[in-house]
């Protein structure tokens, strides 16, 4: 039997002090029959979050599947995923950040097994609860992708509407990352524009982890402004980069967006809107 792990759990982790036990445990407590490996990479956090995985590693019987890697100087978040993928030697690489867990002992089994069934799909996630302030909700999904197969354009006509806790894809023979990947705001969705090819991507409609809303995250903490930017900046860098039926999506997406920049900045003044628009549009060649 070959020691190469089966699925290698990639989990990137900054100043998440406060739930990265409970990510990691949720890792080390899946059930299965065959070999896993959990990289972990930790972008120079500033808190304790350094001192709670070396705690989990020296105490948990099961560490030996932890490969750490702590960083000495911020890479920033996107060097920092495409370091902590290019680590994975898994046919099947799972994803789960530092401040989510999943909760479902069976979650890399289950997915295992139907990718193996399924040879079109080469992405499967599941569904997932929301935690924010205490309060938990199912993570929504358009009610026809719960059980049915879609390709990456449904992701931009909708919304990313895959939790990254609930990944699990096959690791193409060469996982390279072309320039652009490195500056894009969404290392997910970006990751699954690489990955998914012509092929499917597939939910297993169960709820196997939760997603963790809250200031400190990485994008639930920003303001409604800042978050049309970024989608504005991930619309304009992967743009060459989609195929013309995408790209048509992403015109459509880029135009509602830069409206709706142009109102949050200028709510009272429409001529100043106007204005906008028209400076956003040139400055991006739209």
């Amino acid at each position: 039997m070959s020691n190469l792990p089966v699925v290698s759990i990639c989990m990137i982790v900054y100043n998440q002090e406060q739930y990265i036990i409970q990510a990691i445990q949720g890792v080390l407590n899946q059930e299965v029959d065959f070999n896993i490996e959990l990289i972990i990479a930790n972008d120079c956090s500033t808190d304790n979050t350094d001192e709670k995985i070396s705690e989990i590693i020296k105490q948990h019987p099961k560490s030996n599947l932890i490969k750490y890697f702590n960083h000495e100087n911020n890479l920033g978040m996107m060097p920092n995923f495409a370091f902590a993928l290019q680590q994975c030697k898994g046919k099947f690489i799972a994803l789960c950040e530092g401040d989510d867990y999943w909760t479902d002992p069976l979650k890399l089994k289950k997915q295992v097994d139907f990718l193996n069934t399924n040879k079109e799909i080469n992405i499967c996630f599941h569904r997932a609860n929301v935690l924010k302030r205490d309060a938990k909700y199912i993570h929504p999904i358009p009610e026809p992708y719960q059980e049915k197969k879609f390709q990456f354009i449904e992701l931009l006509k909708h919304y990313n509407f895959i939790t990254t806790a609930s990944v699990v894809f096959r690791k193409p023979e060469k996982l390279e990352f072309p320039k652009w990947f490195y500056r894009v705001p969404f290392g997910d969705l970006s990751l699954y524009k690489l990955l998914s090819k012509e092929a499917d991507i597939m939910c297993i409609n169960q709820v196997m982890s939760v997603y963790r809303k809250h200031e400190k995250g990485a994008y639930s903490g920003i303001d409604k402004l800042k978050v049309k930017q970024n989608f504005l900046k991930f619309y304009t860098i992967i743009y060459p980069f989609l195929n013309k039926k995408e790209q048509e999506v992403v015109i459509a997406k880029k135009r509602s967006t830069q409206i709706n920049i142009s109102k949050l900045k200028f709510p009272n003044k429409p001529f100043l809107r106007k204005a906008y628009i028209m400076y956003l549009r040139y400055i991006q060649l739209d």
